[in-house]
């Protein structure tokens, strides 16, 4: 986006710079000097093209796979973009020649066109990193399944790899060696062959199965694809996405859509980077008063489940003792309804000056990079624990649609002073209610939460 943007403005100029060259032609009116134009066009110009090239979803990889597709859609966005612009030309600047214009988009197509084949090209020299590469497996090795292994055999992809079919029924197969294991053993085979992606592909017949198998997956972190409908097993939510060219049903596609993502993700960055800048003098302080208690280390680095089940490491000031982690069981308890409190106001761990730590919330301060990183989101639902994580019941699950935050709508409501459960109640009117101005007024709130300290321990 932001290269469009700048190829826009370069256009723009080298069209005033190269429209008194063109005056030789008999059919360009002859000028003797290049026209200058308001200073205000090499900004609205750019952000028109862009607005109109991101509502045609010209910037979502996933839906031009194939060169031909994107350089279609680019031709139309170039021609409405153009018709936007004549637009505001004539409302604003009617002294822009026709001449000018035309040869401005004439070199914003062309330079747009060449970028994104440049772009194509390079990256298919590139070797495919073994992190972004895909391991796939199909249940049901049925018609369906196999129509699906043979698109993904022939598929010019190279990040994708077949590994073979999950089925209760070898005697569909025509090779047997292509078979991994039944529907019962769904879960040993996504381990043992570190499978990315799984394709459901079951006929009418075993339809009964999908819910169950479905299940199996629930804490493992992988994309679950369906050939067909069955929109009442997605984590939050469900997306129609092209996969090697097959339509398939995405059951774990982000409650929030490509475009509140986009800015969701510009506010994190924009404002951690401001943020963190604000609090390096405080970091310091904390990590000194760390320091001078208890020595080293001075962070404290804890697995966390985010988005869609995906493990990352997350930043703090360390606040409790140096074995703190192996004491967990001694603070532990459960509720009268057997839900699990795993914090306490008088957790003997914390240091004293992991209190002052807490109290105003500066541990958590390291987590700006997980931010900038993008581990974590500015607002979302709070990372959890893995051993946590483990004891969740389905429904809570539903809280892994989108990027955990460093505060969330729990945390301005009640902080630690909830238990678990409730935690994630919050975290799904959160999801369902998500706007970039829900995570304003909630940041707004964390402020004077954690101003009064209420719930922090």
């Amino acid at each position: 986006m932001a290269l469009d943007g700048v190829l826009v403005i370069f256009s723009l100029w080298l069209a005033v710079v190269i429209r008194p060259v063109l005056s030789r032609f008999p059919w360009f009116e002859p000028i003797s000097q290049a026209i200058l134009i308001p200073e205000y066009l090499y900004f609205f110009t750019p952000a028109i093209w862009v607005v109109i090239f991101s509502v045609l979803s010209i910037y979502d990889g996933r839906k031009f796979i194939r060169a031909v597709d994107e350089f279609v859609i680019l031709t139309l966005g170039t021609s409405i973009a153009s018709i936007s612009t004549a637009g505001l030309l004539y409302i604003s600047y009617r002294d822009l020649s026709r001449a000018l214009f035309v040869v401005f988009v004439s070199i914003v197509y062309l330079l747009f066109l060449s970028w994104r084949a440049l772009a194509r090209m390079y990256f298919r020299t590139q070797r495919i990193s073994p992190d972004r590469s895909r391991s796939v497996v199909v249940v049901g090795g049925g018609s369906l399944g196999q129509k699906i292994r043979d698109q993904l055999l022939v598929s010019d992809l190279s990040n994708l790899k077949f590994l073979g079919f999950v089925d209760d029924h070898q005697e569909m197969l025509p090779d047997s060696s292509q078979l991994l294991g039944g529907a019962n053993e769904i879960r040993d085979v996504i381990q043992s062959h570190e499978i990315t992606d799984v394709i459901i592909a079951l006929p009418h017949s075993e339809y009964y199965q999908m819910a169950d198998i479905v299940r199996k997956m629930e804490d493992l972190s992988v994309q679950v694809w369906v050939a067909l409908g069955f929109f009442d097993l997605a984590l939050y939510n469900t997306s129609i996405e092209d996969f090697a060219g097959i339509p398939m049903l995405d059951l774990r596609a982000s409650a929030i859509d490509d475009y509140q993502r986009m800015i969701k993700r510009a506010f994190d960055v924009f404002f951690g980077f401001l943020a963190l800048i604000f609090f390096l003098p405080f970091m310091f302080v904390s990590a000194l008063l760390i320091y001078l208690e208890d020595g080293p280390p001075i962070l404290f680095h804890q697995k966390r489940v985010g988005e869609n089940g995906q493990l990352f490491e997350m930043l703090k000031f360390r606040t409790m003792i140096k074995n703190a982690e192996q004491m967990q069981d001694q603070v532990e308890k459960l509720d009268n309804n057997g839900n699990l409190i795993y914090k306490t106001k008088e957790d003997p761990r914390v240091t004293r000056a992991g209190r002052l730590l807490r109290r105003f919330s500066l541990d958590e301060l390291p987590q700006f990079l997980n931010v900038i990183r993008g581990d974590m989101s500015l607002v979302g639902p709070r990372p959890e624990m893995p051993y946590l994580v483990e004891k969740y019941q389905p429904w809570q699950r539903k809280r892994f649609a989108i990027p955990p935050g460093l505060t969330g709508w729990w945390q301005v409501n009640g902080r630690s002073d909830r238990p678990m459960h409730l935690h994630t109640e919050d975290d799904l009117y959160y999801i369902q209610n998500y706007s970039i101005f829900l995570d304003i007024q909630i940041i707004i709130k964390t402020v004077w939460v954690v101003l009064a300290g209420k719930g922090s321990y």
